[in-house]
């Protein structure tokens, strides 16, 4: 049985929350509520004027932005019209459809006649908003959070050690590790999934399939999550549709449809739907979908990846010919054994037709141009995914979820987290390694604990999810760490620790996953002889080889970088293994536009005028140098890693090619770049810049990295 240890605050109470008035965070939620009001506010207007709206200690890196994130996304909410005097409140200040501006205030009128209220802004600022157009929060403390989520994923425990482990996940949480927001928001009710990420079957190839395709993924959406599907089992364009005499609109066509659904989930005007769609690099219609972002208005709520086989890197290198094909649809077997998988359908001795042939090149320009031009598609290596998953024996992987951290198979799942590594190093530049070991065995344990805790909206999920229990632990905060080092992001020093790092969380996740695999089981479907074949197994440390041979393992992988967008934001830290955008910066999100400096510059005490060497940012890293950490990474994690590599504008066409080349050498399982300027709309922008750089992943509005 693992012990745990309780680990003190080190904050503090946070005695200067919730003016006027103040309370401490050990109050109940109800008592805060009573507390916190603000009674005959609208008689006490002169007296407000110049007041500030204060925040909980834990968000003193992120301020007042990140405390608008935990109260919007992560916390329960009163029914709509549940207002009264001095109520805390988020309304929507200006309805823009696309970038609405949400501000923290409290309610100082209501008017049950129009049903709406007044809401004081601080400073005097009143605003007069519809009902429909404020959220309440009910959880006004992060501590209240943690004691939801806590309990309800310590629920399934043993009854002797429950209270124990919610203890221990108490402790753990948003100080040292950050579960993924679905978890933060649904732990503890009902008909919420836990789970952030999903990649759906390839739709079967027809008008119905496409449709009961389109529907399950807009259930997925509307409960939280974000979708990956591979649209390669659809007929390409001008292909004989037989029973209507007429030809196919074509993959890229139907894949519309999925684009269109995405952009009309909502969810409470915070959040918009995330997709990704993917195409295998054999498909007809692969230079259709190549460039299909590049027409404006086309494809806007959609990420879109080209999967790419170990077959096609290597008639890429010998410069030859690639055949564009699909299977033979007047097959009479054709709708029960196709499923989008080309291989298989050859392998069951099953005819194709060969549409076109090409150089490999031709193709692979094509990404190149395009990518260089608008940041899409990315490339993800799927021969590569599929030959070092741990499941290669029984799920073919064969799409990702939206941002690319998580190859994943036909109804594949995943619950997901990331550790705080800046919240690791001492005023000595020290790593804390005992602490960070102790935090990631709790945190392997929490995530396994979701998988009985959430609520599955499909049954095939469901049986799925219960019978690989596959987890993705994750990283923010390493640009952070490694400034609190004293280490320079990408260059050689950067490089080796990264890689010792990772290879610490690799070691320990699996160990811990091997003793909840001793107390609890190993996952159904896991087979010793099998699942150390796989290529990531192969690379572990034969202690971990042996303890899996001889206990087996609760999760069949365990690892991954999410963008952690949200998360990283609340928290005042960087998000994933990115680095630093700028060191000061605005987010544009549906929080509004807020501008933000990084916490650790002031906090270390330097110079914003004279930074040391290792202070850098994406504007003075080579592009290499992303590819430098991202590939180190990758060997110690079992899944694949969310990562913009960000190219200067002048950054040329050729170099980009040379770039993706050296991704797929180093063993990196996907790629993606942003050219600085190559977009009109970005997520961030540097506080002096009008343009500059950006990441498409890194988005605190997709359901994806509200991680």
């Amino acid at each position: 049985m693992i012990e745990y240890t309780t680990r003190p605050n080190p904050d503090g109470p946070d005695e200067n929350f919730y003016p006027p008035g103040g309370t401490m965070p050990n109050t109940t939620v109800a008592d805060r509520l009573v507390e916190h009001k603000v009674v005959e506010l609208k008689e006490e207007r002169t007296e407000q004027v110049g007041f500030k709206i204060k925040y909980p200690a834990m968000f003193s890196n992120s301020g007042l932005q990140g405390y608008k994130i935990f109260l919007d996304r992560y916390t329960l909410k009163a029914p709509k019209g549940d207002l009264d005097n001095g109520d805390l409140v988020l309304a929507i200040t200006n309805k823009d459809p696309k970038w609405p501006q949400k501000e923290i205030g409290y309610i100082s009128d209501v008017f049950p006649d129009t049903k709406e209220a007044s809401v004081w802004l601080g400073d005097g600022e009143y605003m007069t908003v519809h009902w429909d157009l404020i959220s309440k929060p009910l959880e006004l403390h992060p501590d209240d959070v943690k004691k939801r989520v806590a309990d309800a994923l310590a629920e399934n425990e043993p009854e002797e050690i429950r209270e124990q482990v919610a203890g221990a996940f108490e402790d753990v949480l948003f100080d040292y590790f950050i579960p993924g927001g679905r978890i933060l928001a649904g732990a503890g009710q009902k008909g919420l999934t836990l789970q952030n990420c999903f990649v759906l079957p390839s739709p079967d190839d027809s008008r119905g399939g496409i449709m009961d395709s389109v529907k399950e993924m807009a259930e997925t959406h509307s409960r939280g999550g974000g979708v990956g599907v591979n649209l390669s089992s659809l007929r390409p364009r001008y292909s004989k549709v037989v029973g209507v005499n007429g030809s196919s609109s074509g993959a890229v066509s139907w894949g519309k449809m999925f684009n269109l659904s995405t952009g009309l989930i909502e969810q409470g005007g915070s959040r918009r739907g995330a997709t990704m769609l993917m195409m295998d690099v054999w498909h007809p219609d692969i230079m259709e979908f190549i460039t299909a972002k590049q027409h404006a208005g086309e494809f806007e709520n959609s990420n879109m990846s080209v999967c790419i086989t170990d077959d096609f890197m290597s008639c890429l290198a010998e410069d030859g010919d690639w055949n564009l094909k699909f299977p033979d649809t007047t097959d009479p077997e054709y709708d029960a054994f196709w499923e989008g998988d080309i291989k298989q359908w050859i392998d069951i001795g099953k005819d194709v037709v060969v549409y076109e042939t090409v150089k490999a090149s031709t193709i692979w320009n094509a990404i190149i141009s395009s990518a260089w031009a608008s940041a899409e598609p990315g490339l993800h290596f799927i021969d590569r995914s599929n030959k070092m998953s741990n499941s290669w024996y029984f799920a073919r992987l064969q799409a990702t979820n939206p941002c690319g951290e998580q190859p994943l198979e036909a109804y594949g799942v995943c619950t997901l987290g990331a550790v705080n590594l800046a919240k690791f190093v001492d005023e000595d530049r020290d790593v804390l390694w005992n602490d960070l070991r102790s935090v990631v065995r709790t945190a392997v344990r929490m995530l396994d604990n979701v998988i009985d805790a959430n609520e599955y909206h499909f049954p095939e999920i469901d049986i799925n999810h219960r019978g690989n229990r596959r987890i993705g632990l994750g990283v923010m905060g390493l640009a952070e760490m490694l400034v609190r080092m004293g280490l320079k992001y990408g260059d050689e020093d950067a490089v080796l620790f990264t890689n010792t790092l990772f290879e610490t969380i690799a070691e320990e996740s699996y160990m811990a996953s091997v003793d909840l695999a001793k107390e609890k089981g190993a996952f159904p479907r896991f087979n010793a002889e099998k699942y150390l074949q796989s290529g990531f197994m192969r690379g572990m440390s034969p202690e971990v080889r042996a303890a899996v041979q001889q206990h087996g393992i609760r999760n069949v992988c365990l690892l991954t970088v999410a963008p952690t967008g949200t998360t990283g934001t609340m928290m005042g830290t960087s998000t994933g293994i990115e680095p630093y955008f700028d060191w000061t910066y605005s987010r544009q999100s549906r929080l509004g536009v807020h501008t933000e400096a990084v916490p650790v510059i002031k906090d270390l005490g330097l110079d914003l005028e004279d930074l040391p060497s290792y202070c850098v940012t994406t504007r003075d890293l080579a592009p290499e140098d992303h590819i430098n950490i991202q590939s180190v990474a990758q060997r110690w994690v079992d899944a694949a890693i969310s990562k913009t590599t960000n190219c200067p504008s002048d950054y040329t066409i050729d170099e980009t090619d040379r770039l993706y080349r050296l991704a797929y050498d180093r063993g990196c399982k996907g790629i993606t770049i942003y050219r600085d300027g190559s977009r009109h709309e970005q997520v961030l922008n540097s506080s002096d810049d009008v343009e500059a750089e950006s990441c498409r992943i890194d988005d605190p509005d997709c359901q994806t990295c509200a991680l």
